[in-house]
């Protein structure tokens, strides 16, 4: 499958800046999946497509404020460093900038609490470093880090908090679920008190979010791993939803993954209490499991999160919406307007 089928003409205007002063005012376009049917709405409208007996569930990991500047030791000379990964004790994964000239060996000092030295190169930028401190590191960080916003957003955020969801809680992310932004305390009580569950699922979003699809065909594209976890209670709660006839909702694409993850883990049976890694890739001719209907904002083109709304919806759905909303000046990705595909 051409991964140009996927793509499409976005006006640099649509793409969001800066969050709305209202986390939950942003438009809300509905789209049903069998007849391709489209509405308009307000987010807040979301309750009146929910159902009772419905389950909502929502990713609730922390976005880490990754993103670190500092200086070669050798040179003096600027270095960006983006945290993806942590994988054992002091070692990251991570994306460095300018990649030509951090190679293995070389060492990065953040002020004088920090240094890191490049233990290994990958490729377009990819590095595993480690670190060296005094202190609590995590503390460090959050003195000295910047929050991850996409390269697409030039703005800079006054308010950090408006980077996380509500309900974010186990820190781990280079960068936000961001579906999830749209929602409030407030609105999500009322979306309870309608005889709507709420789960929570974690996936720490990583690589796979940063990277772009290089290859002409889709299904040559590499998905990178990512940690995801499903609990027990979580588990039990959409089994019951299942065997009510309830919806089960993912509201954002890393909700959407780690649902399939597990639900392909367990081969169509009951859902089971898991975690991991997953590199699950979702584009049409993928059959839902789990997932009945998602809650998602508007993607970049020819991105794997295209390819998973159209798997979905169908792809002449999909495109067909996107050209509407782009008609109708919709603000597309992270502090854009919504989607729901029902």
């Amino acid at each position: 499958m051409d991964v140009n089928l996927y793509d499409f003409h976005l006006p640099e205007e649509l793409i969001a800046q800066t969050p709305l002063k209202e986390r939950s005012s942003s438009r809300l376009l509905t789209l049903n999946k069998q007849s391709g049917a489209i509405g308009h709405h307000t987010f807040k409208d979301i309750v009146n497509f929910l159902n009772p007996g419905d389950t909502l569930v929502l990713n609730d990991t922390r976005v880490i404020p990754a993103r670190l500047f500092g200086v070669k030791e050798d040179t003096g000379a600027k270095a960006e460093v983006l945290l993806l990964k942590n994988l054992e004790g002091d070692r990251w994964e991570a994306l460095v900038k300018p990649g030509k000239k951090l190679k293995k060996g070389t060492v990065i000092l953040f002020g004088d609490e920090l240094k890191a030295r490049i233990e290994e190169e990958g490729d377009m930028g990819a590095r595993i470093i480690s670190f060296a401190y005094q202190g609590v590191f995590q503390e460090i960080l959050d003195r000295l880090g910047q929050m991850p916003l996409p390269p697409y957003i030039r703005e800079k955020l006054d308010d950090k908090e408006r980077y996380q969801t509500v309900y974010a809680k186990h820190e781990g992310s280079a960068a936000a679920p961001t579906a999830g932004l749209h929602f409030t305390e407030e609105l999500l009580d009322e979306i309870r008190s309608r005889g709507v569950s709420i789960a929570f699922v974690t996936l720490h979003v990583g690589l796979g979010t940063f990277r772009p699809v290089s290859v002409e065909v889709v299904e040559e594209h590499e998905m990178h791993e990512e940690y995801y976890s499903l609990s027990r209670e979580t588990a039990e709660l959409l089994n019951e939803t299942k065997a009510r006839g309830g919806r089960i909702v993912a509201v954002g694409t890393t909700s959407c993954r780690t649902l399939e993850t597990v639900g392909t883990a367990c081969a169509g049976g009951p859902l089971k209490e898991m975690s991991g890694w997953t590199n699950i890739f979702m584009y049409p001719g993928y059959e839902f499991k789990v997932v009945d209907a998602l809650i998602t904002n508007f993607h970049l083109p020819k991105s794997t999160l295209v390819m998973l709304v159209s798997a979905l919806a169908g792809r002449e759905h999909i495109m067909t919406a996107y050209q509407e909303a782009i008609d109708r000046k919709y603000r597309f990705f992270s502090f854009g307007d919504a989607m729901f595909i029902y």
